[in-house]
């Protein structure tokens, strides 16, 4: 004879998740962090919301005992490592990044020992293990600057990011030796397409970010970090951009400049490829039930975090 076993019950979702939400960071004393190219409801219930430079600072400078970080894993391992006695929430632990996944770091620690004498500076854009293995880390924000304060004799291995790395050397004459990673969302814009898009909005200006390849770039009016781009279309006098980036930056674009007209380029085929994957893998249901469940939570070991710890806060000193 067969019986079944009751399945307990889940209590049922709040009807509105954004008080709901609000409540929940007052008991656990919570910050909620999310990334611009989170869901506009993420964005809009968000403490900060920022690109990887200003989220690692939020990080490091917050009060908060619980951090629920809306991004993708190495973001929230940042945050764990800026802060290893606080717990660290992930609304969904699949929300990976390509270009992390990108650098191995057994590969990376044999072309790391392949190289000696070079300085690594690892973009923010990997996990935790290959901070460890680094000297300082960078942002899309930062990494020119910092890239310009490494005395010019001695020489450097950039990584994870061939298309950050090459945009870096083109601004600051310097050769490096790039690790051949890239980003799955920024190499797919079509340069054709983006051509065609301009013919289309003549008065519009091209905006994009340096992770995208060299041959996007060159059609771009403007080139920066998440950040400078919004700042850019505020300051400007112009009322059409083209955004060649990750869509979910155009929520706060229209928040913060309203009347102006912003243009997701295209990616290679008809798809919603220009979107994250990994990003958009976060929603609000999920971000409540991490709060209410106080789970998925981000671990590491003591030795990890101390090890990746001082490149960030190499980066943090070094940063303007």
């Amino acid at each position: 004879m067969f019986t079944t076993q009751a399945v307990p019950s889940r209590p049922p979702l709040p009807l509105d998740l954004f008080q709901a939400i609000q409540d929940l960071k007052k008991d656990l004393n919570a910050v909620v962090l999310a990334h611009y190219y989170q869901e506009s409801d993420i964005q809009d219930v968000a403490d900060y919301i920022g690109d990887s430079l200003g989220l690692s600072r939020q990080a490091a400078a917050t009060e908060a005992d619980v951090i629920v970080f809306a991004g993708v894993h190495f973001m929230a391992e940042t945050a764990k490592i800026l802060n290893p006695d606080k717990q660290v929430l992930l609304p969904d632990l699949e929300a990976g990044c390509s270009l992390a996944d990108s650098c191995p770091p057994r590969a990376f620690a044999a072309f790391k020992e392949s190289h000696p004498g070079h300085l690594v500076v690892s973009y923010i854009n990997c996990t935790a293990e290959i901070k460890a293995m680094s000297d300082i880390i960078c942002t899309s924000a930062n990494a020119v600057a910092i890239v310009e304060q490494i005395p010019a004799h001695q020489p450097i291995i950039f990584a994870p990011d061939q298309n950050l790395g090459r945009y870096v050397m083109a601004q600051t004459g310097r050769e490096m030796v790039l690790w051949p990673g890239s980003c799955i969302v920024h190499e797919t814009f079509s340069e054709r397409k983006l051509i065609q898009l301009k013919a289309d909005y003549p008065d519009a200006e091209i905006i994009a970010h340096p992770e995208c390849e060299a041959e996007v770039l060159s059609h771009a009016h403007y080139i920066g970090s998440t950040t400078a781009l919004l700042r850019y279309v505020k300051a400007s006098s112009k009322g059409q951009f083209i955004v060649v980036t990750e869509p979910g930056i155009i929520h706060q674009m229209t928040k913060q400049a309203p009347g102006k007209m912003f243009i997701p380029a295209p990616p290679l085929i008809n798809c919603a490829c220009n979107e994250c994957p990994y990003m958009r893998l976060n929603t609000l249901e999920k971000l409540y039930l991490a709060m209410r469940n106080r789970e998925p939570e981000i671990t590491l070991s003591p030795s990890l975090q101390t090890a990746a710890l001082k490149p960030i806060e190499k980066m943090l000193a070094m940063s303007p």
